[in-house]
């Protein structure tokens, strides 16, 4: 163990930890100053009232970021590794259909409870996915020889369970992580290196069966994935200021709060925006605030630092011999990514708004533990790359 912990802080990567690190904090600032009169008026009476609970969060994050550090990412195709993230991911999604809860004016039911706090399912999905996949695919490339030789048909137990997790979430009507759920996997088989003939063989199967579960989930849950509000986001994405008192307040205020920063804001904590203009600042809608008060350079940095752990992760998939390692970090990287996208769209105006969390900015307790057990796993990927690439040397 002694040995284990030298060559690992031998090999750690200083770039992505600080990275990862400056953007918690940022973010930290952030969700104070957007959250400040949410808290007074909506909470408990205090400006602080989000800033003290994602403290709270950040500490639990920082014991689950060393836990996946330290974790051996090999394990995670172990037979028991893998059990029990699917025997978790079962319990979850029973629970969610139980018990769940969510916003009632999008009829999702996105949350359950645990322990007197609320847990989202679908953030765990988005890492569990990532690493049942991989494991399953690197599993069946031993027994193979080679990664290129796994066909479709060999792995369909895997994708089968990203499939019923689809589905699962999809009957939340939760579209964003739907979306981010379906993306990610497609990434992790990409990057699994099987030979083209078979992916376009998977993929055809897959569009099949995805017309079939678009289908379904348009018949048999049409009232809410249709509802007002979501048809609203389509209508507020073509034209926001023709719905400036309804479905379009949001997104219009959120462009006020863009245009008013200008190059270099109107300063830390003096946004008009989030005075109650602008619904939920700390979550969703947390970058429009970063440009009000911080203008294009807070946008910059956010960007900056997103950028860098998404690039570090993809850098290292495209160079790393290790089949799983490659999965992995290519499968953390796109995920950060594709939320990434996900988000600054919907706040732009880019793509319809579907309402996720920017990574380790925004304010939320189950998105930042997820993502920083994500960050531990991609820090202990990082270590052993950097561990094999000086034995080449």
């Amino acid at each position: 163990m002694k040995k284990y912990f030298a060559t690992y802080f031998r090999n750690f990567d200083y770039l992505l930890f600080f990275t990862y690190v400056f953007l918690c904090l940022f973010g930290l600032v952030m969700i104070y100053s957007a959250g400040m009169m949410v808290g007074i008026m909506y909470e408990d009476g205090t400006p602080d009232y989000f800033y003290r609970k994602q403290v709270i969060n950040l500490v639990v994050a920082a014991v689950i970021f060393c836990i996946g550090a330290f974790f051996p990412y090999k394990h995670y195709s172990n037979k028991f590794v893998m059990l029990f993230g699917m025997a978790m991911m079962a319990i979850l999604l029973v629970w969610l259909n139980v018990d769940g809860f969510g916003r009632e004016e999008t009829g999702s039911q996105s949350w359950i409870r645990v322990l007197g706090m609320s847990f989202q399912p679908s953030e765990y999905a988005k890492l569990f996915i990532i690493l049942y996949i991989a494991g399953s695919f690197y599993k069946k490339s031993l027994k193979e020889k080679s990664i290129q030789y796994v066909k479709p048909n060999d792995i369909g137990y895997p994708i089968a369970i990203w499939l019923i997790i689809l589905l699962s979430v999809g009957l939340e009507t939760d579209l964003g992580a739907f979306i981010i759920i379906f993306m990610i996997a497609i990434s992790v088989v990409f990057l699994s290196g099987i030979r083209g003939k078979s992916l376009f063989r998977f993929f055809t199967v897959l569009s099949a069966f995805g017309g079939v579960l678009a289908g379904a989930l348009a018949l048999f849950k049409h009232d809410s994935i249709f509802n007002a509000s979501r048809l609203g986001r389509l209508q507020v994405w073509s034209n926001p200021f023709a719905y400036e008192q309804g479905s379009g307040y949001q997104v219009i205020n959120g462009y006020l709060a863009i245009g008013q920063g200008g190059l270099e804001g109107v300063g830390l904590g003096q946004s008009i925006q989030k005075l109650g203009y602008l619904p939920e600042p700390q979550n969703d809608f947390i970058m429009a605030i970063i440009a009000e008060e911080l203008g294009v350079l807070g946008v910059a940095i956010v960007i900056g630092g997103i950028g860098i752990i998404v690039l570090r992760s993809f850098y290292m998939a495209m160079t790393t011999k290790d089949p799983l390692a490659r999965m992995i970090a290519g499968g953390i990287g796109s995920w950060i990514g594709f939320q990434t996208f996900v988000n600054l769209g919907g706040v732009s105006g880019v793509i319809p708004l579907t309402g996720v969390t920017l990574p380790f900015i925004s304010y939320g307790g189950t998105s930042i533990l997820m993502l920083s057990l994500a960050m531990g796993i991609l820090m202990n990927v990082s270590m052993y790359y950097k561990k094999d690439k000086k034995k080449l040397l």
